[in-house]
C-alpha cells in the first residue's frame, strides 16, 4: 500500500514540476479603459481583446466592415500610458496596409482612417518588444 502511495505522490510531483505557469492576460480591463479614450466626436462601435498568450502568438486579427464616407478611429491600451509595443495595423479587403500605429519608429496610441471604399477591413495587432503581450482596443466612428 505504501508503494502505491509513494508512486502516486511521485507522479504528482513530476506533473506539477512539468507544468509551466503562464501569466494570465486580463484584456477585458484594457478594453474597458480604452473606450473612454476615443477622441472627442467619435462614437464607440466595438472593443477588441488583444491576448498574445504570453508571446506565443505573433498577431491577433479581427475584421470589420467599414463604410465609405465614415472616419474610423482605433486606439490601443496596455499597461500604464504606453502601448507596450502593441502595434495596430489596418488592411483593406485586398490586404493592403492602409494605416499603422507605428510611425517613424514611434508607437502611437491611436490611428484614424477616413474610409473611401466600403468593404471588409482587417484590424491586426502585432507585438514589437512587448513585455506583457496583453492589451485592449476600441473602434469608434464619426461621419
Amino acid at each position: 500500500m505504501k508503494k502505491v502511495f509513494y508512486t502516486i505522490i511521485t507522479a504528482c510531483l513530476f506533473l506539477i514540476a512539468g507544468t509551466t505557469v503562464k501569466a494570465q492576460c486580463n484584456a477585458e480591463q484594457y478594453t474597458n479603459a480604452c473606450i473612454p479614450k476615443l477622441a472627442s466626436g467619435f462614437n464607440f462601435l466595438k472593443s477588441y481583446k488583444i491576448d498574445g498568450q504570453g508571446g506565443s502568438k505573433t498577431k491577433v486579427e479581427y475584421s470589420y466592415v467599414f463604410t465609405k464616407g465614415t472616419q474610423y478611429m482605433i486606439n490601443v491600451c496596455a499597461t500604464g500610458e504606453s502601448t507596450d509595443g502593441i502595434i495596430v495595423s489596418l488592411f483593406d479587403s485586398n490586404r493592403n496596409q492602409v494605416a499603422s500605429s507605428k510611425f517613424n519608429g514611434q508607437f502611437l496610441s491611436a490611428i484614424a482612417y477616413p474610409c473611401n471604399t466600403t468593404g471588409i477591413y482587417y484590424i491586426q495587432y502585432t507585438f514589437d518588444n512587448s513585455t506583457q503581450f496583453c492589451g485592449g482596443s476600441a473602434l469608434g466612428f464619426k461621419r
